[in-house]
């Protein structure tokens, strides 16, 4: 290799390594952690809100759990928002209270294991396409779940299985087996949020 290739793998790795130590030391003001991709020319791309499924956690928010542990469930202080989004795009609020149950506990700072966000657990890529600005405030992530279930209902002709089967699993795996997908967690979920449904109604 030359010295112009080791130079510039050197400088490559300098580059990197100073991103770390910068991501190390900033205030991590995001409760889902910092996320990475690296993109087709190799460079790395940090942030605190990822806007596609290609980032992947890089560092965890130490205070994430400490801020979980301190939030007090209190699902009527969601009644406001939830009835005004399920008004505006008509979808039944008591089917929108058994999606945020299921999915968050009714907590607005959940994370999953997947990267999903928030009380109606967006996915960062769904998350971005609805235009929202920050998916841990409740009002934008419960109007853009409203109108993610509003789209998948009208998909799937008012079927609620199936709808609730492409919020878990995604409307392109519903479509690929016609049916409820055979995955025990998707199947799991339909069960559990039928149930929580037939409860708030």
């Amino acid at each position: 290799m030359s010295k112009l290739g080791e130079n510039t793998k050197k400088k490559e790795w300098l580059s990197t390594w100073l991103a770390v130590l910068f991501l190390l030391i900033l205030p991590r003001i995001a409760l889902g952690g910092i996320y990475v991709m690296v993109d087709a020319d190799g460079v790395y791309h940090f942030t605190n809100v990822p806007t596609s499924n290609r980032y992947r956690l890089f560092i965890r928010d130490r205070g994430t759990r400490a801020v979980m542990r301190a939030y007090t469930k209190d699902p009527t202080q969601f009644e406001p928002l939830i009835n005004r989004y399920a008004k505006a795009y008509g979808v039944d609020k008591a089917l929108v209270k058994a999606v945020i149950h299921a999915e968050s506990d009714f907590n607005p700072y959940a994370v999953s294991r997947k990267g999903a966000q928030g009380l109606m657990q967006l996915m960062p890529e769904t998350a971005h396409d609805l235009a929202v600005q920050d998916v841990f405030d409740p009002e934008e992530n419960i109007r853009a779940g409203v109108q993610y279930l509003k789209i998948l209902l009208k998909k799937f002709n008012g079927d609620l299985s199936l709808s609730l089967a492409a919020y878990n699993a995604g409307p392109h795996r519903v479509d690929q087996f016609g049916k409820v997908p055979p995955y025990r967690e998707t199947k799991a979920y339909v069960k559990k949020v039928l149930t929580y449904y037939r409860m708030y109604r």
